[in-house]
């Protein structure tokens, strides 16, 4: 992706034929608009809470009953992937709310403990399913330009190490303490 700052350019030194390397550091993209939060609470499962109250009060508006689901937190192993979903997040957020918001990436450093508890999102076949999303498209850009083949995945029959080794899509279903995140500048 040309419009990545060198910064987060890592994919070069993680990627290989079969996807994306893995360690104990992770990264989160998200909003500039969430920082301070994250500064002080760490990143907590379905934790922008201004955009989960627009969209329980819309719901309530249109629909009655509204149960509020709790997400986990989502982590890539590249910096580069976690710019692509800070993106979304700003995308999704400008709809709802006004200023002005940057894309951020977070390093996340687990110990032994939490890095355990990291699972692949095997619920991302229902995004290349509905093939309605430009991710897959944008995984493959980082891919050609270093020198590999897009990833190709059926949802049908992937193996479902796939979303994490391929796609770098993974998940952890506890809150992370603010002191194992940190933002990732020049």
């Amino acid at each position: 992706m040309t419009d990545t700052p060198n910064h987060l350019q890592d994919a070069k030194s993680l990627l290989s034929a079969d996807g994306f390397a893995t360690s104990n550091v992770w990264y989160h993209g998200t909003s500039s608009a969430l920082l301070t939060s994250i500064k002080e609470k760490g990143l907590n499962r379905s934790g922008d809470r201004d955009s989960n109250q627009a969209a329980t009060k819309t719901m309530v508006t249109i629909g009655g009953n509204y149960q509020e689901s709790v997400q986990p937190v989502f982590l890539t192993q590249s910096k580069e992937l976690a710019l692509i979903w800070a993106n979304k997040t700003i995308a999704k957020r400008t709809v709802r709310f006004e200023g002005e918001e940057m894309a951020i990436v977070l390093a996340v450093t687990l110990d032994e403990t939490l890095n355990e508890k990291v699972k692949t999102d095997v619920g991302a076949a229902g995004m290349i399913m509905v093939g309605n999303d430009d991710f897959i498209e944008q995984v493959g850009e980082i891919y050609q330009a270093n020198g590999f083949d897009a990833p190709e995945i059926d949802p049908a029959t992937a193996d479902r190490m796939d979303y994490l080794n391929k796609l770098g899509m993974a998940y952890i279903n506890t809150n992370i303490p603010a002191e194992c995140v940190a933002l990732v500048s020049e």
